[in-house]
């Protein structure tokens, strides 16, 4: 029994060939995948970042070429060259294909690390191929433990809690200065992509309340219309600045737009309420002297590049503790795979020892005058040596099933006892269904 992902995501390929491959409904598709003999069981992940096929099979060259073909025919559809998609698909296969998927479950797999959408996709991605029946004991566990495993890094870590942009340092520097975003009002200086990217960010934290100030109508009005904002001149700037409890600045131009006075005289009358100014500009839009205003905390971009890099070295220190808790959930499914692997490896064994034990007390029943009571007595004999003889090399295998090492167990036994030798004594016993039957 083997396991076999294929797929590509944001490592190998550019947006424009991701989206072709992004799947709606897989549930057609896995129905028609597990239906051929290559695959009996599929999973199907697809994301705006990956798209990926995770199957288990007892015959892996066959369910390789057959997933591969799936990506050319079924998902891509004629949307993307053969020579192009072999460029950009990847392989896992057994313990690779395990690992593989617990890191993208715990999010160490994706464009930013730590991110918790990737978790309720997995969730939605398995709830489909269980429902559709693509799904069953081996990947039903699997999946099981990669979302277990993703639960784990979350509340064993902080991969989460350190953003590593500048838009997500300076909403997770808001958030620390006001203890809610949904009850401020926020105000966009400029058109910049940063500007706009930082807001997108704020948006998605609850700040709605915004408005947008530019030197071009047009293009202020462009912004003001994409965020749900009202679009007003530089004119206006006092006026706003008043109002607003978050200030993005994005603005070309060599002479700050934000002076002491300014930003001073906007600070009347406001009470106690703080002001955030998060200056993207280069060079700055706001003059370092704002940030002596009582109540005004400014950060430039220096600021949150010092604080990105910082988050980034925290970063790094809990994704080794994430990657450490990948590796031993990865190694306790190896061991419940060994143990799966142990059940055909000892019914085999015993199989073939039942057919040695029957051919000798055949063959030397023959030559010996047995009643029946004697009959029974060596049979019982006989039977009870080779259970003991057994004992301990089944005892080890299942033993073994629960350890890394469990595998090798198994393959040395099947060379020690010529389990695959069709010459070997009680090699007959493979052709009697009852007595053993692979599974």
């Amino acid at each position: 029994m083997r396991l076999l992902l294929v797929g590509l995501s944001h490592h190998t390929a550019p947006v424009d060939l991701r989206e072709r491959f992004a799947v709606e409904d897989p549930e057609p598709l896995l129905g028609k995948l597990v239906a051929g003999d290559e695959v009996e069981e599929a999973f199907l992940l697809s994301t705006c970042n990956r798209t990926e096929m995770l199957v288990v099979t007892h015959q892996l060259e066959a369910a390789r070429h057959r997933v591969r073909s799936f990506f050319t025919r079924e998902l891509a559809a004629g949307r993307a060259p053969a020579i192009e998609l072999e460029d950009v698909l990847y392989e896992h296969t057994d313990s690779a294909a395990m690992r593989h998927l617990f890191r993208v479950a715990a999010s160490l797999d994706s464009m930013v690390v730590g991110e918790p959408q990737i978790l309720g996709q997995v969730k939605d991605a398995y709830r489909t191929a269980a429902a559709c029946g693509a799904t069953r004991v081996v990947l039903g566990r699997l999946l099981d433990r990669s979302l277990a495993t993703a639960k784990r890094v979350r509340s064993e870590t902080r991969i989460a809690e350190r953003p590593v942009s500048v838009a997500r340092v300076a909403v997770d520097l808001a958030r620390q200065i006001f203890e809610s975003l949904e009850d401020k009002r926020g105000l966009l200086i400029g058109a910049g992509d940063m500007g706009a990217i930082a807001v997108e960010a704020l948006r998605a934290q609850g700040l709605h309340d915004l408005d947008v100030a530019n030197r071009t109508p047009e293009r202020g009005a462009e912004l003001a219309e994409r965020f749900g904002a009202r679009a007003h001149g530089l004119d206006r700037l006092p006026e706003l600045l008043h109002g607003a409890d978050v200030v993005l600045l994005s603005v070309g131009g060599s002479t700050p737009l934000l002076s002491e006075e300014l930003v001073s005289a906007s600070m009347h009358g406001r009470g106690q309420r703080p002001m955030f100014v998060i200056d993207i500009g280069v060079p700055r839009n706001a003059e370092p002297a704002v940030n002596e205003v009582q109540g005004v905390y400014l950060y430039d971009l220096d600021d949150l590049d010092a604080v990105a890099a910082t988050n980034a070295e925290q970063r790094r220190r809990e994704v080794d503790l994430a990657e450490a808790i990948v590796r031993d959930e990865q190694q306790r499914f190896d061991g419940w795979m060994a143990a799966l692997h142990a059940v055909p490896t000892i019914k085999h064994l015993r199989a073939r020892a039942e057919a040695v034990r029957r051919a000798e007390l055949e063959r030397a029943g023959r030559k010996l005058e047995l009643n029946d009571e004697q009959r029974d007595g060596v049979e019982a004999l006989t039977r009870a040596i080779v259970n003991k003889l057994l004992h301990a090399p089944v005892s080890r295998l299942r033993a073994g099933g629960e350890e890394e090492e469990g595998l090798a167990y198994l393959e040395a036994a099947r060379v020690l006892f010529a389990l695959d030798d069709a010459d070997a004594p009680g090699a007959e016993a493979d052709d009697d269904p009852d007595a053993y039957k692979p599974e």
